[in-house]
């Protein structure tokens, strides 16, 4: 005979598989009472308390010992009769609450093992329990609700252990929905705020992760008087401050490769690690899904690799620096970073060549044939959990040695382009941060009350710096620099059509020279793109249509659209539907000083190294001179 009793929800008992109809709730309360107490003899007294809620009637023992003949006409010598009392007997895995115990116990146990997944497929068989609340439909202020209360908090403390395991395993985003729910009907649970917050924030949600803080807030205030405890008010600081620690990073799975590959030799023998990252901005904001999503490529499955592309001055590099430090410690044989300034004419070989010395190859010993540099460089990669983050980019062919031939190691790639040519890489776009990112990058440079005192200004210094993360820098770069700066005449400054690069620039930071970075790259490579970066910064309006364009640059329409496809995939153009093509608000400031350039020879003055910015200054006016 095969019994299962089910005590977690609604008391249920089948023999063999099929459904008993007890009846009364008492019944099912003596049921219980023995389950509970299972292989164990309970006396008539014990069963009394469990079935009863206050005092015992004087027919009590007639009672429970008519009930017991009920149920043993269903479970046979199952139940067992002792002096004074009964005992039922079970096997193993005949009644729920011992298998949801047994489960959890045997998830606890294996917590700290190399397989979350398995200690997850515990956790959810233990849940799978649960039908509803302990002992649904019993008689209630018995003996009996101590124990379904401790079961009922029990099933929620596993609830919350297998939304934390799923939160180690990046499953965030399929948490939130039960989440909410659990926390609908137990809006007390910090630990349950806590992990909403955090899916919510490591969905790319941030402003919805703060609002869940508010609304816990909020609960705990109206319903017990406090405030939230010290977790919960520090992972609400660490989502202001955007902390990457908040960040998930999948955990590093050990490849079987043998101790010495993971160490480069370097020139003299010895072994070494490249550390090449450069220094983390501290004054880091916003991108929290694009932050996850360049984690997640990197730690993924091979090709590892991602592509973070977005316009001059959208924090491309930034957001690149950022990931690389988080991730570094899952890449322990050392982390590459090699800048090509946005330079076309620098070939893949070279990049190959770069890296390699990085790696501890002597100059002498690179390869001279670009297939035998790539194929020394797959050999030294492989297996190796090593980083590599190559910035200014200008064309797919200058990377594709890099990417890698199988798992160890990770690429991230920084360029203005998509580089739709590489295969099977993620890409990462950096559009222009929101006003509550870009005024919380600002508070940060130049301190929150300057931004407090004018709210106006600060709204439209934001306009103004149309969200590019390199502006906003400039900017509050130039009030910390000045503490006496008013908002208002920063604001006035910068809003000056005619000089608005010269106040986007502050010591090394300067969106002329990105936007000439960027502009110079896609000159050399289409002609015809950079004249139509000058037309455009010439029309009033700012817009243009490929038919004009043609006519006025002297080239078919399809040449002038293949230019501005370029233009778009660089995002130096947009298309504005049904208008035409424009530029954006800062491209268009740079490409109307290509405009008024005079007419000399661009070569010569590109020789020179004069930038459309120079052409009021002293330098350059001697350089036009001497031309």
């Amino acid at each position: 005979m095969k019994i299962d009793i089910r005590l977690l929800g609604t008391v249920e008992l089948r023999v063999d598989g099929q459904l008993v109809t007890m009846g009364a709730a008492k019944r099912r309360a003596v049921l219980a009472g023995l389950a509970l107490e299972a292989n164990r003899p309970v006396s008539l007294d014990r069963l009394s308390d469990m079935v009863w809620a206050d005092s015992t009637p004087a027919s009590a023992v007639a009672n429970l010992r008519s009930h017991v003949a009920g149920l043993r006409r269903a479970v046979g010598d199952r139940i067992v009769a002792h002096p004074g009392g009964y005992e039922l007997r079970l096997a193993g895995g005949e009644l729920d609450v011992t298998e949801f115990l047994r489960l959890a116990g045997d998830a606890r146990a294996g917590r700290d093992s190399a397989d979350p997944v398995a200690v997850i497929g515990r956790l959810a068989a233990a849940l799978a329990q649960w039908h509803g609340p302990a002992g649904e439909g019993l008689p209630r202020s018995t003996s009996l609700d101590n124990r379904w209360a401790t079961l009922d908090e029990q099933r929620l403390q596993i609830f919350e252990e297998l939304a934390e395991a799923r939160l180690t395993v990046g499953e965030h985003a399929g948490l939130l929905a039960g989440l909410r729910e659990h926390l609908a009907a137990h809006p007390l649970r910090e630990r349950a705020w806590g992990q909403l917050m955090l899916a919510l924030y490591r969905c790319g949600d941030t402003p919805a992760a703060l609002s869940a803080y508010r609304a816990a807030r909020d609960s705990l205030y109206d319903q017990l008087g406090i405030e939230p405890g010290s977790e919960l008010a520090t992972l609400h600081r660490a989502m202001l401050d955007r902390s990457p620690e908040l960040i998930w990073v999948p955990p590093v799975v050990a490849e079987p490769v043998a101790v010495a590959q993971h160490r480069v030799p370097a020139v003299d023998g010895s072994w070494v690690a490249p550390r090449e990252l450069p220094a983390d901005l501290v004054a880091f904001v916003g991108r929290t899904r694009e932050l996850a999503d360049v984690v997640a490529a990197v730690t993924g499955p091979a090709p590892a690799v991602a592509v973070v592309c977005g316009p001059a001055g959208g924090g491309k590099s930034a957001l690149a620096v950022r990931a690389a430090h988080t991730v570094a410690a899952a890449f322990p044989d050392g982390q590459v970073y090699v800048d090509l300034g946005y330079q076309t004419d620098v070939a893949g070989e070279e990049v190959v060549a770069r890296v390699l010395r990085s790696l501890g190859v002597a100059a002498a010993d690179v390869p001279r044939r670009p297939e035998e540099r790539a194929g020394r460089l797959r050999s030294r990669l492989a297996g190796r959990r090593l980083l590599l983050v190559v910035d200014g980019v200008t064309h797919a062919a200058q990377v594709r040695p890099l990417v890698p031939a199988g798992p160890g190691p990770a690429l991230v790639v920084v360029a203005q382009r998509q580089l739709r040519s590489l295969d099977g890489v993620r890409r990462i776009m950096t559009g222009a941060l929101g006003d509550a990112d870009g005024r919380a990058l600002l508070g940060a440079l130049a301190g929150p009350e300057r931004l407090d005192a004018d709210p106006a200004a600060t709204r439209e210094l934001l306009r103004l710096c149309t969200g590019l993360p390199l502006a906003l820098r400039v900017a509050g770069a130039r009030l910390a620099g000045r503490p006496a700066l008013s908002m208002d005449r920063l604001v006035a400054q910068i809003g000056d059509g005619r000089r608005r690069l010269d106040w986007l620039a502050h010591g090394d930071l300067s969106m002329r020279d990105r936007l000439a970075t960027g502009f110079a790259a896609v000159r050399s490579e289409d002609e015809v793109a950079g004249r139509l970066i000058e037309l455009l910064g010439g029309v009033p309006d700012g817009q243009l249509l490929p038919d004009s364009a043609a006519a006025r640059l002297g080239v078919t329409a399809e040449r002038v659209w293949r230019a501005l496809e370029e233009l778009i995939d660089t995002h130096l153009v947009y298309l504005d539907e049904p208008a035409g093509y424009r530029l954006p608000a800062l491209v268009r400031e740079y490409a109307a000083e290509l405009t008024a350039l005079p007419p000399v020879p661009r070569q010569l003055i590109n020789g020179w190294r004069v930038t459309p910015g120079d052409r009021n200054r002293p330098a350059f006016q001697g350089v036009l001179e001497h031309l």
